[in-house]
């Protein structure tokens, strides 16, 4: 452990009020494994280092390494169709949607949460309880009968319903159901404690996610999400669990050398020092990437993770709370630079 950047933490997380857990490691080197704030308020239970915290759009990534899987063995490809890969009817869907669009936000197909719509998430759940949402094929009526926003592959646009799709996919291709395929050929073979866990029934030590109102009141955020995570976020994990995750994938445990490059080459540029690649964003500079990022917000959900192949750095943090993640992950990393040549 790192006593210099413990004490930076946990002064950030005294000053922001911050309610979660912070993982830090360069190397096989542990800088630092930190968490505050309550699990749960009610019975004031603390979070500690192997609570479990909701990740929202951060499992992205979980979702594009079974396609990756897939792809590796054969049972599709990258360049596969939608239409050959999934029974389901989309009237008016383009016939040219690929696996990879899909996978890169470039499908171009109605996002069944669309921000130039809705600004905010729990507007989503008014007229379709959120109760009965427990798997990916719930999601269809929100998106599955309107028309294309865009040409497959003409931009980026952001896009939930594209990873609801993916999972479909999954499901499909390997018999199995989406979570399930997750658990048993990603975080089993990491050895993550992690799962997708409905909220009205969570286990031990998974962090309940609050919401904070501006009169000092809060509620817990079970009436503002889906009953159950799935393909485009929700899982559950600790902290330390993405960065074991990151290790498993980057070392080949999970896809060959091949599709690992495939699952985090930039594909698709954001802007002059921003990509996306499959499930995960990236800072790049001169053509090379120097920062792989991923992310996640939900009411009472908050996500940040970031991994520096040069040096190999890896820091974490999972809040409860409906923000302060990227303000604990911009401070570590400010501090950090004042000792690491990033």
């Amino acid at each position: 452990m790192n006593k210099q950047i413990i004490e930076y933490i946990q002064s950030l997380a005294a000053e922001i009020h911050f309610s979660g857990s912070v993982f830090v490691k360069q190397g096989d080197q542990i800088l630092a494994d930190c968490s505050f704030g309550l699990a749960n308020r009610s019975e004031k239970m603390n979070n500690v280092s192997d609570t479990k915290f909701g990740i929202a759009s951060g499992s992205k990534l979980f979702t594009a390494i079974a396609i990756c899987q897939l792809a590796e063995e054969g049972r599709l490809s990258y360049h596969s169709l939608l239409g050959d890969c999934l029974n389901q009817s989309f009237p008016h869907f383009s016939q040219e949607i690929t696996i990879h669009q899909l996978l890169t936000h470039t499908s171009g197909i109605p996002d069944y949460f669309d921000e130039e719509v809705l600004e905010d998430y729990e507007e989503l759940w008014i007229n379709k309880p959120m109760y009965h949402v427990r798997g990916p094929k719930d999601f269809l009526p929100l998106f599955q009968n309107e028309k294309m926003k865009y040409n497959p592959g003409s931009k980026f646009h952001y896009n939930n319903a594209g990873y609801i799709l993916l999972g479909l996919i999954v499901e499909q291709v390997s018999g199995m159901a989406f979570t399930d395929y997750v658990e048993k050929n990603i975080f089993e073979r990491v050895g993550m404690d992690a799962g997708y866990f409905e909220t009205d029934s969570l286990p031990p030590k998974a962090a309940l996610g609050y919401i904070d109102q501006s009169d000092g009141s809060w509620k817990t955020n079970i009436f503002s999400l889906p009953a159950k995570g799935g393909p485009d976020g929700g899982a559950y994990i600790t902290a330390c669990g993405i960065i074991q995750l990151w290790e498993a994938l980057t070392a080949g445990r999970l896809l060959d050398k091949q599709n690992v490059q495939q699952l985090l080459a930039p594909h698709i540029r954001i802007d002059d020092s921003t990509a996306y690649g499959y499930g995960i964003w990236m800072k790049t500079e001169k053509h090379s990437v120097t920062k792989h990022i991923l992310m996640g917000y939900d009411p009472g959900v908050n996500f940040r993770a970031a991994f520096y192949p040069h040096p190999s750095l890896c820091i974490s943090v999972c809040s409860n709370q409906s923000g302060g993640a990227f303000d604990m992950i911009k401070g570590i990393e400010s501090e950090l630079m004042k000792e690491v040549t990033f």
